[in-house]
């Protein structure tokens, strides 16, 4: 029978065949030496899943021909670890968001979504590293939009800076209308023009009002407290992710630690499937 981590890697090397744009590329091109984008999405899925650094990735790796095999290669073929690393920085966004898009339609999504925000630390660097790359940035935030039922994860927005919650909700959930069906928020996404643009493209907001007037009391009552308590399962699921794969990011760029959050979220979502 079959291991999860079999099932995982045929998932996983499927998806990131179809998250690279064009027809997939040959595992590797002999003379060449270079491998194909799909190959590094997949050993980047692995190291993920594996929780392994690079290095003790790729000596696993060698003792594992069926899982090497899945990728179209022999161990003798692997790349090395500089390879994995230098190529996932080289790897547009748009891939890796294809492959968490890609991922999600693995789950038959339910009636309620939720969206909200968590911080993600970055890993620590020596004063002098941050001084002379201008490393400054202490955290990322992280905003999700999670499906109630089966808590896959539909979309991921990270950014360095603090936007204000209502910017980025509507970011998030405008391009995601789509999937959407209800969608619960707390009062930081309160915003009527939001509102409005979800009720126009048929979609229910369950969005907490902030309290000012007796009429954000009255909107606020009318709710129906079974589904929009449903929202606390994007709690959970931000706190299985940093239980499951970490809650810091490694990468030394902020363009790598948005690639590496997306990732996570993307391996989370075929695990639960595998």
């Amino acid at each position: 029978m079959p291991s999860r981590l079999s099932h995982f890697t045929d998932r996983l090397v499927t998806l990131a065949k179809r998250a690279v744009s064009g027809d997939p590329s040959p595992a590797v091109k002999k003379g060449d030496g270079g491998y194909a984008d799909w190959v590094i999405v997949a050993i980047h899925g692995l190291r993920e899943y594996l929780d392994l650094p690079y290095r003790r990735l790729l000596d696993v790796l060698h003792e594992m021909h069926g899982i090497v095999g899945k990728m179209n290669l022999e161990t003798s073929e692997l790349p090395d670890f500089t390879t994995v690393c230098s190529r996932k920085q080289q790897l547009k966004m748009a891939v890796w968001r294809s492959l968490l898009r890609l991922s999600a339609n693995f789950h038959d999504t339910g009636d309620v979504q939720a969206i909200d925000a968590t911080g993600f630390d970055r890993h620590s660097a020596s004063r002098h590293y941050a001084n002379r790359t201008d490393y400054t940035f202490r955290s990322v935030k992280t905003t999700a939009l999670v499906d109630c039922d089966t808590s896959a994860e539909l979309d991921i927005h990270c950014s360095t800076k603090q936007p204000h919650d209502t910017q980025i909700g509507r970011q998030v959930l405008t391009r995601n209308l789509n999937r959407l069906q209800i969608i619960t928020a707390d009062k930081g996404y309160d915003w009527d023009d939001l509102r409005d643009e979800l009720r126009d493209a048929d979609v229910r907001p369950l969005i907490t009002h902030r309290e000012f007037y007796p009429l954000d009391m009255a909107h606020n009552a009318r709710h129906d407290d079974d589904t929009y308590h449903r929202r606390s399962v994007i709690e959970a699921v931000f706190f299985a992710l940093k239980q499951r794969y970490g809650d810091t990011l490694r990468a030394r760029t902020w363009f790598g630690q948005f690639r590496e959050l997306v990732l996570k979220a993307a391996v989370r979502n075929v695990e639960l499937v595998s």
